[in-house]
């Protein structure tokens, strides 16, 4: 073999930018990018991201699915599973027994709940106590500015939806209090982990009182929330209130190629995985396409990808078509879409450079998971991987491959091991991020619009070409 040959059996990661040249490919990535900041804005909770879903599912013509209810082959349908979880499936004409693509991302992020009794007043200050929710760095919580948003069930069986803190300068906003500098002379010699305890999490409301009653600050912040959303202090025990950044998402960089938000962890995936699947819902293929709830907590409850809701929903599409669903399982491929640690050289201790996804050189695909040793990951065949290599080069996806960190350094989990468990082929893939789970994350553009392309290649693949005899 000539040297020219030889090198040409090496493999080069390079950056989207440099396979893909080009004003149009710009164009593209800055389009969808738009779209996707959009989403971002309005689904900072997994209920809001589930409306926002149905939304756009509604306006791309699927329709509302109730089980009991006819399916059809060429139909396409949703699923809403109490307001936190969506279920998108379209019904291809091609064998069942090939296999059912499903795409599951999850739609909670890292943020700060509010306790069911969170009002009380302190030091001339009234408080929302909170809990946090997710794996979160809790001093990057303080001192920045919050919308609370969420939902008040009453006794009655009513709701009342809150958002405060986001309609720009004229909107309050909410504020977890630190310690300044001249006094945390203490606290600086603690370990970060231990700097800000959970308890310390609370959420400043108010600091005018009612004149001449005790506890009148509390008293003032409950009478505006009255006045504003009928609802009195007994009706937090039934809210899920949280506690999220405020603010829009924005460009970020000179070069506008970042975006800075929160909550792409894991919105990031699940915008691309929804809008690939509207995209290819006449693909002949069966699709299925997964927004779940609570991945941060170890996907329980009857919201995330634990409960067997999934397995119920692919019982009726078999009813349907005749097919056999263990059969269908077994022949069915699932793309777990969840976010990558990307590599960020002022951290460059924790990662290892070769095995680690690097930003704008694609999305990445995540054979395992797990902490030391592969603990608690599903990790992917490589047949199962050699299959979506095909799927990826006839879709002309710029991808790589990535693990989180360096081994023994860390790790996490995804809802990959929960779907594997019932004999379906899975494998992670998603979006390399930036100061995942903070307050305020950073992604590539290019990165966001390969993950896009990613799947709907996977949704449109028809696999290798028969071998010649």
């Amino acid at each position: 073999m000539t040297p020219e040959e030889i090198r040409g059996l090496t493999y080069t990661k390079k950056s989207a930018y440099e396979r893909k040249r080009g004003e149009s490919y710009l164009s593209d990535i800055g389009t969808y990018a738009e779209g996707y900041m959009k989403f971002l804005d309005e689904a900072k909770t997994e209920r809001e991201a589930v409306r926002e879903a149905v939304r756009l599912a509604e306006a791309a013509g699927w329709k509302k699915f109730s089980f009991g209810d006819r399916i059809e082959t060429g139909g396409k349908y949703y699923y809403n599973n109490r307001g936190k979880n969506l279920f998108l499936f379209a019904v291809g004409s091609r064998p069942l027994t090939e296999g059912i693509r499903i795409s599951a991302a999850h739609i909670d992020s890292p943020r700060v709940d509010l306790k069911p009794v969170p009002l009380y007043e302190d030091g001339g200050m009234c408080f929302l106590k909170t809990h946090y929710y997710g794996g979160i760095r809790k001093y990057q919580w303080t001192a920045t500015p919050l919308a609370l948003r969420g939902r008040i069930v009453r006794k009655d069986g009513t709701s009342v939806d809150i958002r405060i803190g986001e309609d720009g300068s004229g909107d309050p906003v909410f504020y977890i209090n630190d310690l300044l500098p001249h006094l945390s002379h203490k606290d600086d010699s603690r370990p970060l982990a231990e700097a800000v305890p959970g308890e310390k999490l609370n959420l400043l409301a108010g600091s005018r009182p009612v004149p001449g009653e005790s506890d009148g600050i509390k008293l003032n912040v409950l009478g505006i929330l009255n006045e504003k959303f009928g609802i009195s202090e007994e009706d937090f025990l039934s809210a899920e209130l949280c506690a999220v950044p405020s603010g829009r998402a924005r460009d970020a960089g000179l070069d506008r190629s970042m975006i800075c938000g929160y909550g792409h962890d894991d919105k990031v995936c699940a915008y691309p995985a929804l809008t690939a699947v509207f995209d290819a819902a006449s693909s002949g293929h069966t699709l299925m396409c997964i927004l779940a709830d609570k991945e941060e907590i170890g996907s329980e409850g009857t919201t995330g990808m634990q409960c067997d809701i999934m397995l119920d929903l692919i019982d009726e599409i078999c009813a349907a078509r005749g097919a056999s669903p263990a059969a269908v399982r077994a022949a069915s491929k699932c793309l777990s879409a969840d976010v990558s640690a990307a590599y960020d050289p002022n951290f460059s201790d924790v990662f290892e450079k070769r095995n680690t996804p690097m930003l704008s050189c694609g999305v990445v695909l995540t054979k395992y998971t797990g902490a030391r040793g592969k603990s608690s990951t599903n990790d992917a065949p490589a047949e199962y991987v050699g299959w979506l290599r095909g799927a990826m080069d006839e879709g002309d996806v710029v991808w790589q491959t990535g693990e989180l960190g360096k081994v023994d350094a860390g790790g996490g989990g995804t809802v990959a091991k929960y779907i594997a468990k019932h004999n379906i082929e899975t494998v992670d893939l998603g979006v390399p991020v930036i100061s995942m789970h903070a307050p305020y994350e950073i992604i590539s553009k290019a990165d966001l619009y390969e993950t896009m392309l990613a799947f709907r290649a996977f949704n449109v693949y028809d696999g290798p070409a028969p071998a010649e005899e």
